[in-house]
C-alpha cells in the first residue's frame, strides 16, 4: 500500500470518528432515521443542498435542526408561507433620510446552513428567490451582490405535493438539489421509543462536536476518494439510459419519460457517491455505493410522460428499472 494511500485511510478514519459523534448528538433527539440523518451528512460533506419530502410529523424540521445544533456555525430557519417576500430571505435596500441614502440588510440567507421550512408552502417568485444563492453562492441585493459564507447549504422541507395549500417547485430550482429524500413512517418499536422519549420531561441538550472548519476538512478528504473510470463510466449510462432509453435496452422507458436528467446529476452522482463511501469507511466508490445513492440523486430530475402517470409509475420505479438493466463494472 502507497504512502498516499495510507495517509487518505488514516484521514478517513480521522473523520469517521468525528463523524461518528455527531450522529452520536444527534441521537439523542431523533429516534430511528438513520436514512435521513446519513443522507443529510452526505448533501453537508458532499456540498449538496437536500430537498425532504414527507407528511408532518416525521422529524424532517427536528433532524435539520438537530444537525445544526451539533455543528458551532451559523444556522437560519426560514419558514415559508403564502405571504412571504423574496426581500425577506435575500434582505433589501433601506433608504436613510438622515444621509440621503440607501444601506443593505442582509437577510437570513447570509448564514451557513439554511432550513428551509415548508418550501412549498410558498409561491414561485419566494421560491426563485433561492436560485442564485443555491447555484453561485451569492445574492444581488439592489446593484450589489454578496458572497455568502462557506460552508453554505440549503436543507428544506416539504409536505407532498397532493396537500392543499402546496406549490409545486419550478424545476430549475428542484436541479439544484443534490439529493431529494422521501422520508416514511418509523416502525412500531422506534415509535414506541419516541412516545417515551416525548411523554416524559427529560431535558435534552445537543453538545456542539465539530466547526465550519472541520466540515471544510471532511470536504477535502470526500475530493480525495477514489473513483475509477468504470464507475464514471457506470454513472454516464445511467444518467443517457434516462435520455436515450433505446440504446440501452429499454424501449419500454421511451413512451414513459418526458425528459431525462440534466448534466447536474452526473457531477452530483458522483460527488455524492464519494461522500458516501467516506461515511462507510472507504477511500474507493464501488458500484454498490452509485446504486444506494442513485435514486436520491435522480428522483426529482426525472419527468414523467402523462401515460407514466396515468399507469400510476414513479420515477423511482423508472430508476429502479435503469439500475436493474444497466451492465454493472
Amino acid at each position: 500500500m502507497s504512502a498516499l494511500s495510507t495517509e487518505i485511510n488514516r484521514d478517513i478514519d480521522e473523520q469517521a470518528a468525528k463523524l461518528n459523534q455527531l450522529r452520536a448528538e444527534v441521537g439523542k433527539v431523533i429516534v430511528g432515521q438513520n436514512y435521513l440523518i446519513e443522507r443529510l451528512l452526505v448533501g453537508l460533506l458532499a456540498d449538496g443542498h437536500v430537498l425532504i419530502e414527507g407528511v408532518p410529523g416525521l422529524a424532517k424540521t427536528t433532524a435539520v435542526k438537530a444537525i445544526a445544533d451539533a455543528i458551532q456555525t451559523q444556522f437560519s430557519r426560514i419558514q415559508f408561507t403564502p405571504d412571504l417576500l423574496p426581500a425577506d430571505l435575500l434582505g433589501t435596500e433601506i433608504y436613510r433620510p438622515q444621509t440621503g441614502d440607501f444601506t443593505i440588510k442582509q437577510g437570513p440567507i447570509f448564514s451557513n446552513l439554511i432550513l428551509a421550512d415548508e418550501i412549498n408552502r410558498s409561491p414561485a417568485k419566494v421560491q426563485s428567490a433561492l436560485l442564485e444563492a443555491m447555484q453561485e453562492k451569492q445574492v444581488t441585493i439592489g446593484e450589489q451582490t454578496f458572497k455568502l459564507p462557506e460552508p453554505f447549504l440549503v436543507l428544506a422541507t416539504q409536505n407532498p405535493i397532493e396537500q392543499e395549500g402546496t406549490y409545486p417547485l419550478p424545476e430549475a430550482q428542484v436541479d439544484r438539489f443534490m439529493l431529494k429524500l422521501r422520508v416514511g413512517y418509523p416502525n412500531k418499536e422506534e415509535e414506541k421509543q419516541i412516545m417515551q422519549r416525548m411523554t416524559s420531561n427529560e431535558n435534552i441538550t445537543i453538545t456542539p462536536v465539530l466547526n465550519q472548519e472541520n466540515i471544510l476538512e471532511a470536504r477535502k478528504v470526500v475530493d480525495a476518494v477514489y473513483l475509477d473510470p468504470k464507475i464514471e463510466n457506470y454513472i454516464v449510462d445511467i444518467v443517457f439510459a434516462t435520455r436515450e432509453p433505446n440504446l440501452y435496452k429499454l424501449e419500454a422507458l421511451e413512451k414513459l419519460i418526458e425528459f431525462g436528467v440534466s448534466p447536474r446529476a452526473s457531477i452530483n452522482l458522483a460527488k455524492a457517491a464519494k461522500a458516501y463511501a467516506m461515511l462507510s469507511g472507504r477511500s474507493y466508490v464501488t458500484p454498490q455505493d452509485i446504486k444506494t445513492i442513485g435514486p436520491d440523486v435522480l428522483r426529482h430530475r426525472l419527468l414523467l410522460t402523462y401515460e407514466a402517470e396515468a399507469q400510476e409509475l414513479t420515477t423511482d420505479d423508472l430508476i429502479s428499472e435503469i439500475f436493474n438493466t444497466i451492465d454493472v463494472p
